[in-house]
């Protein structure tokens, strides 16, 4: 039975997305040929949803503790936020920004009675116009074509259809007619005999929406080769899984893609459009309210990041060097033995592990990674042993999804069981590469182990816990992860939870302090430990921007 357009639904439409990309994201890498033929499109689409789907799931959790649902406005807009910061590639990107064109119109026009079709229909042109802002210089035969026609097609079955799920599926039609025409509106793709990747990217999403909304899974796969290639693809070659090959379609371009998330203003931005237009080509720039997804080629890539640095605040920084057959490769040092890599929030906590010899994973919070990003971070280390360190009870999924992929890609990893930065830092201490590898995660999973965590948090409102109701403004802190103790003031509970902590006995307090931390906490810690509790040593760090107020951890 039809399904109305609500979170249920969306949340529904991610699940089929990333089954939908999973199967199709060897062919679609496979017939990748513009703008560059690096073979990553369908990795990258995959990647990018799974981000969404991710923070759409955050949602819904964050609901369930006040035994409620998310409305669609919220879930489409987790959708589309996850979607921007997880973007990866040109698709992606340009993908981020669909969703946001769609975002716009069905949270500012939620009904009360489910999303009539007219704006469904209204959603997929907003979203189709949303792409072409978003790219510099707009190409017809791309996956901005596609998205016009589903539009197209969208609004020719709106006033007669019965829901939502006719015009999805009116849509998907429309963008597969559109798919199949590509090869001649774009040269690069009509001398492959293929059919555009991004273009095959968003007609999997468009059918896994129409699947969600009819309750009724087709799982059709996509048209790849060009319904009739030109005479320069007859002698190409093909790749394995029977799609044409792509090398002999890269012709010479920019030596790099520069990715990155950009705090700015709208000002900024449009200043930054203009100095990376004139710096490379295939840019886009999506986003909006304050944070952008920046994606260009360039040869210079110091200037590209120096550009963003001039508008605004870069971070997650990806660049990424083309090879000469339209590859890519990522600039990297030799083999290593083995690697660390560890997932942190706040600048000065990633400053601290790098010079630990670990290469981090930056998270903001409220913005956990996806499997596919640590995967990347894995592989980066270039390294033959990894030991990954999460950091988060809630990213034990995604660790441990995101080892096993790199297994497959002969890459030993070790999941070290990390609940907080605290055991974290730990652990990292007695890493030694002289060991065997199994010695090594044996001794960093202990250190972790004997370390217990606390952190402090502000309540964002009234709530039940462990501990007592607790009411917005008050201060929590959580022992191992639970509620212990609830203040309205941050010394005086950080000098309950130490209490606390140490009663239990300990020889050495770690404090990390947030960048909003009050000033002179760490002095008042410190004397506190040194005056009550004996032969208990301390150690200071600054935990930096999106770090919390504080962290303890008692060893």
């Amino acid at each position: 039975m039809p399904h109305p357009l609500d979170a249920a639904a969306v949340r529904a439409w991610c699940g089929l997305a990333l089954e939908a990309l999973g199967r199709e994201r060897a062919r679609i890498d496979a017939i990748n040929v513009y703008p560059v033929a690096d073979g990553d499109t369908g990795t990258n689409l995959y990647l990018t949803v799974e981000s969404a789907a991710r923070a759409v799931e955050a949602a819904f959790e964050g609901h369930a503790s006040a035994d409620t649902t998310p409305c669609l406005a919220d879930a489409i807009g987790a959708m589309a936020h996850g979607a921007l910061i997880g973007a990866r590639g040109n698709s992606g990107t340009i993908l981020a920004q669909l969703l946001r064109g769609m975002t716009e119109v069905l949270a500012a026009d939620e009904p009360g009675h489910g999303c009539p079709p007219a704006t469904l229909s209204r959603a997929l042109r907003r979203a189709a116009a949303a792409t072409y802002e978003a790219v510099a210089h707009p190409v017809e035969g791309t996956v901005l074509t596609v998205a016009t026609a589903a539009a197209d097609a969208a609004e020719r079955d709106a006033g007669t259809a019965p829901d939502t799920a006719t015009v999805a599926r009116a849509a998907h039609d429309g963008a597969r007619t559109a798919l199949r025409a590509t090869p001649g509106q774009l040269a690069v793709l009509g001398r492959a005999g293929v059919v555009d990747a991004g273009g095959c990217g968003l007609v999997a999403l468009l059918g896994a929406l129409a699947d969600a909304l009819s309750g009724e899974v087709t799982a059709a796969p996509v048209t790849v080769r060009a319904d009739a290639p030109l005479p320069e693809a007859a002698g190409a070659a093909t790749a394995a899984d029977g799609c044409p090959a792509t090398e002999h379609a890269h012709a010479p371009g920019p030596a790099f893609e520069v990715i990155y998330l950009l705090e700015a203003g709208d000002a900024e931005v449009t200043r930054l459009r203009a100095r990376l237009d004139g710096l490379g080509d295939s840019l886009v720039v999506v986003g909006g309210d304050g944070l952008w997804h920046v994606h260009v080629h360039v040869d210079d890539a110091g200037a590209a990041v120096e550009a963003g640095i001039e508008a605004g605040r870069p971070y997650r920084i990806r660049i990424t060097h083309f090879d000469g057959a339209g590859g890519v490769r990522e600039a990297a040092p030799a083999m290593a033995a083995r690697a660390v890599v560890v997932v942190v929030s706040g600048e000065g906590l990633a400053v601290l592990c790098e010079e630990a010899g670990a290469r981090t994973v930056s998270v903001r919070p409220g913005e956990p990674p996806a499997s596919g990003e640590l995967v990347q971070a894995i592989r980066q280390a270039h390294a033959r042993e990894v030991m990954l360190l999460p950091n988060d009870p809630e990213l034990r999924h995604t660790a441990a999804a995101a080892a096993e992929a790199a297994r497959t890609e002969g890459v030993r990893v070790a999941l070290i069981p990390t609940r907080s930065a605290v055991q974290g830092i730990a652990a990292l201490a007695v890493h030694e590469t002289d060991r065997s590898f199994d010695e090594d995660a044996v001794a960093m999973t202990s250190a972790a182990g004997a370390t217990r965590y606390a952190e402090l948090a502000v309540a964002e409102r009234q709530a039940w816990t462990m501990a007592g109701v607790c009411q917005a403004g008050d201060v929590l802190g959580l022992i191992d992860g639970d509620v212990a103790v609830i203040g309205g003031d941050l010394t005086w509970t950080a000098l309950t939870v130490l209490d606390r902590m140490l009663s239990a006995g300990g020889e050495m307090v770690t404090l990390v302090l947030g960048a909003h931390a009050p000033e002179g906490l760490a002095d008042d810690l410190e004397r506190h430990v040194r005056e009550r509790f004996l032969a208990v040593d301390t150690v200071v760090y600054e935990g930096g921007r999106y770090a919390p107020p504080l962290l303890i951890g008692v060893e």
